[in-house]
């Protein structure tokens, strides 16, 4: 490229002065001139920004003290980086801010039946609950002139509202962005009805029991070992043809369930109760609420948002060993009363298992046992606390759905097989007491999960919290899921499909295996008591500033120095000199 076309160029962008009229010569003098002054010219208009850009600092510095100047860059971002980060918290929790919401129904705008009319939602039901939803029967209403009473007729999860229910238009919410999802399980939103018309909502007899309608239990005051699976003094030792005939569901049936050796639970059984608390638990109630802690392994979780009818009829019964017992009377927390909050606290003696964790499943699986007098129960893990109003959740999981038993899926996992090797990797149990029951269960025809097996959505359940309509088909499961935990692992997990689907094979009876993110609506989850003393008690919030740098100068008392503002270079050095000094006298 030449200097003239390159000096055209540039004027074209009126970088050069007009050279008409200009003295002829030499031409490529002239345009070298020019081009050579064009050059400092806009070096010297490119210095000159440079020299104001350096100059702002200086200027701010001069007027603030460096010192500020950086403090207040400091809050500038420390301010926008918290504007920033409230709104990412805004976004994230603005559909899962529910805390329940607890009985009220303003927080269920469009809401509907349990399955996502929003094709959003199908992040949490997927193509399997819809179609199950889609199988649901129609509900009517039992008196149009009680408003508060519905009725949902049919066998099976009536999911289908009357139009005029108030969930009857319940949806979930679409999900947040990908980029704001939280990582792990989360509640999500539920519709409850009010207090007053769930009470009104609960069935004035008790549900048909399918084919079973006379259930008994075994009784052997000498239980002897015949074989080599499983088994105990407390549950029982039965063979596995007795197993295998207990899955026969006939009309009237005897099996294995627990307190082999009396036929009254409680009285030298291996699981014993005080005679006054013998008494209390024979009486009738519609429902109960029950939860253990054995081992003192958790702390007692008092219920929240329960309401003044609850409160009156419905007991709410904490099982705690003689450890726990001692525990808590030693924190004075335990009294006369045998009262902790709503909490009615019922000792056991003689525990059958040195397993604590096994234990606990005794009242978790055979309450019916314990209690022969009651309609419904709603058992939860002696480390969660109930936040939701036991009407509503009766309601909700199975009045509205006509089903007699309720229990949330896993959260992650839906395969047996894989739970027992998530089991393994977490060391909840020995491998090698996994692998025989799996294997056994391989025998008896157990098959990863698929799709074949729908309705059914999962084979894993998430078994902190049960609830039960107390009816012999029910009554039953629980005692064959209780013999399966006796004979093999304490991890229920693992038993509850086979004993499930063996069930199924033989009636028309099913599981409301509902979200866990729903049931994380209604109990909140804490932390077992050893993770609750390891942790370092809550720091107040305090504001810590920085040590002051000590004096330069000593001042003498009582009199007022006034600093002169130098410049100088001297001074300076000087200043710098001391810090320096005092830097190195701190190491």
């Amino acid at each position: 490229m030449t200097g003239g076309s390159l000096g055209v160029r540039m004027w074209s962008y009126g970088t050069l002065p007009d050279i008409n009229g200009v003295i002829p010569g030499d031409e490529k003098l002239l345009q070298s001139k020019s081009l050579v002054n064009v050059r400092k010219n806009s070096t010297k208009m490119f210095s000159g920004f440079r020299e104001k850009e350096r100059s702002l600092p200086l200027v701010w510095c001069r007027c603030l003290g460096c010192r500020k100047f950086s403090m207040l860059l400091l809050i500038a971002f420390a301010l926008l980086v918290f504007v920033l980060g409230s709104l990412a918290v805004d976004k994230e929790t603005i559909s899962l801010n529910v805390d329940q919401q607890i009985g009220t129904l303003s927080m269920v705008l469009p809401y509907g039946n349990g399955a996502p009319s929003n094709p959003g939602a199908s992040w949490i039901f997927g193509k399997k609950d819809k179609q199950k939803d889609e199988n649901y029967l129609v509900a009517n209403i039992l008196n149009e002139d009680d408003e508060n009473r519905f009725r949902i007729v049919g066998s099976k999860g009536a999911s289908v509202l009357p139009s005029n229910h108030p969930c009857a238009k319940f949806t979930f919410p679409p999900p947040p962005p990908p980029n704001l999802r939280r990582i792990g399980p989360r509640p999500c939103p539920v519709c409850y009805l009010p207090v007053d018309q769930a009470i009104a909502s609960m069935p004035s007899s008790p549900s048909a029991s399918p084919v079973l309608q006379n259930l008994t239990y075994v009784h052997d005051e000498n239980p002897i070992k015949t074989e080599p699976h499983g088994g105990s003094d407390f549950g029982g030792y039965p063979s596995i043809k007795q197993r295998s005939d207990s899955f026969d569901v006939k009309e009237s049936m005897t099996v294995h369930c627990g307190f082999v050796k009396r036929s009254k639970p409680g009285l030298q059984t291996g699981f014993d109760f005080d005679e006054s608390d013998v008494a209390e638990l024979q009486q009738f109630h519609d429902i109960i609420v029950a939860s253990a802690i054995f081992g003192n392994y958790d702390v007692i979780q008092q219920p929240r948002n329960i309401s003044e009818e609850a409160k009156k009829n419905i007991p709410f019964y904490m099982f705690i060993d003689e450890e726990t017992e001692a525990y808590i009377k030693k924190k004075s927390i335990l009294d006369s009363s045998k009262r902790v909050g709503l909490w009615r606290i019922v000792v056991v003696r003689n525990v059958p298992y040195s397993d604590a964790r096994r234990n606990g499943k005794v009242p978790k699986l055979l309450l019916h046992r314990i209690f022969p007098n009651v309609r419904y129960s709603i058992w939860i893990d002696g480390k969660l606390q109930l936040v939701v109003d036991p009407y509503q959740i009766l309601e909700k999981f199975l009045w509205r759905q006509n089903a007699n038993f309720a229990i949330s899926r896993h959260y992650r996992r839906f395969d047996v097989f894989v739970e027992a090797e998530a089991n393994k990797a977490a060391g909840k149990y020995d491998n090698s007491s996994i692998d025989e029951q799996v294997d056994f269960y391989k025998q008896e025809g157990l098959t990863p999960y698929s799709e074949a097996k729908f309705p059914i959505t999962s084979d894993v359940p998430e078994g902190c919290v049960l609830i039960k309509e107390h009816i012999p088909i029910t009554n039953l499961f629980t005692c064959l899921w209780f013999n399966e935990v006796d004979r093999f692992t304490s991890r229920d997990q693992l038993s509850f499909a086979m004993v499930r689907d063996k069930i199924m094979a033989k009636v028309d009876w099913n599981i409301n295996m509902f979200l866990d993110c729903e049931r994380r609506n209604f109990v909140v989850q804490t932390y077992h008591r050893d993770l609750l003393e390891q942790m370092p008690p809550p720091v107040a919030n305090m504001i810590r500033r920085p040590p002051a740098l000590p004096s330069m100068r000593r001042r003498t008392p009582g009199k007022r120095i006034t600093r002169r503002r130098s410049s100088s270079r001297r001074h300076r050095k000087a200043a710098t000199g001391n810090r320096d000094q005092f830097l190195l006298s701190t190491f």
